[in-house]
């Protein structure tokens, strides 16, 4: 275990962050809300869970993933 605040106790976590400023908060953007920004970041965390392609899947997006995984068992 590191040092208090140490980000490589916590890197996933930190690597997240560091893609939703950069993506979605960075720049030269202005919201009119509060919840214009909750909105913007809601949006863009479904597109980060759900239709960014992950290396782990090979390069698909977990939709694509699964429904090629789908397809898969309904043939068997």
């Amino acid at each position: 275990m590191g040092a208090v605040g140490s980000s490589a106790d916590n890197a996933l976590a930190e690597a997240f962050n560091a893609t939703l400023k950069r993506e979605t908060l960075q720049g030269a953007r202005s919201w009119s809300s509060a919840g214009r920004v909750r909105l913007e970041i809601f949006k863009w965390i479904t597109r980060y869970n759900a239709r960014r392609r992950h290396s782990g899947l090979g390069y698909l997006s977990p939709i694509d993933y699964e429904r090629r995984s789908d397809r898969v068992l309904l043939a068997a």
